[in-house]
């Protein structure tokens, strides 16, 4: 067999079974890298490596290590969640480094960590000041979870006793020029109602629409494929408001323009009316 084609079939069969096991392993293995995750990921594309373009290792050979390589952190993994100890002896565990705004040095000194690092990964959490920490501690997997002090928290909507409207996340109403008809029909929208609102923008059919997504509060953002159309936000709030104010001015000049007193006494009504449900609901519609 020639020696390329060898090499394309083992390197393939490689990158087939390293795929399967990452599947396996599952996202928190990828995710929360600790120190023995990091040794097994080196070591298994290592001997992926070896295997595609070493022909002095056996192809059946340079599977099987790599098969039980994987094994190792999903066996490993399984042993974790039936024991606390075990879970502890094999990703070691969480470590304080600053409780009430003093530095733990015996600690830091523990994980071989110096100030400079301290403070690098303190930067990154956006804390300038060690004194506005009420406690940081180093995780297994070598992030800094950190705590401010409750003065040097931000202020939320709850501290200050607003109430906000609840929202859910964003949806992708159309992409790549196809229309995402669960999410449409998840929603309460219709086909027409989106069609209409991509006509609006100068789409003349869906498959001139690179990405339609619609968050909590109705406002549909929209971009074209065409470049020079320029992209918009839609505020549906907006224009109801625009049109229940419309509306009530036009009554209120139905109200003057009439000659008949019954119609005037009721377009009059009908645009209090108006004015009062603009009041009620003009938070809503912001």
């Amino acid at each position: 067999m020639p020696e390329l084609l060898l090499i394309l079939i083992r390197s393939i069969a490689a990158f087939l079974l390293l795929f399967l096991m990452t599947r396996i392993m599952g996202k928190k293995q990828i995710s929360q890298l600790t120190f023995f995750d990091y040794c097994v990921g080196i070591t298994i594309g290592s001997i992926a490596a070896n295997m595609s373009v070493d022909q002095n290792v056996k192809a059946l050979n340079g599977l099987m290590s790599l098969l039980i390589w994987g094994l190792f952190p999903i066996v490993l993994a399984y042993l974790g969640m039936k024991s606390n100890l075990f879970s502890r002896i094999t990703d070691g565990k969480a470590t304080i480094v600053i409780k009430k705004g003093k530095v733990l040095e015996n600690n830091m000194r523990k994980n071989l960590m110096n100030s400079n690092e301290l403070m690098l990964l303190l930067r990154e959490k956006s804390i300038f000041e060690v004194s506005d920490v009420e406690m940081a501690v180093l995780e297994t997997n070598g992030q800094l979870s950190v705590l401010p002090k409750t003065d040097k928290k931000p202020i939320t909507a709850k501290d200050m006793g607003i109430s906000l409207e609840t929202e859910h996340g964003p949806s992708i109403l159309i992409m790549d020029g196809k229309v995402m008809h669960k999410s449409l029909k998840k929603l309460g929208y219709s086909y027409e109602w989106l069609f209409g609102e991509i006509n609006k923008q100068g789409a003349n059919k869906v498959e001139e629409v690179f990405l339609a997504q619609i968050n909590s509060k109705g406002d549909l953002y929209i971009d074209l494929y065409d470049d020079n159309d320029q992209t918009q936000t839609i505020n549906e709030k907006e224009l109801l408001a625009a049109s229940l104010k419309k509306l009530q001015a036009d009554l209120e000049v139905y109200a003057l323009e009439t000659k008949n007193p019954k119609a005037k006494i009721l377009y009059a009504e009908q645009a209090e009316r108006m004015r009062n449900l603009l009041e009620f609901i003009r938070e809503y519609l912001k």
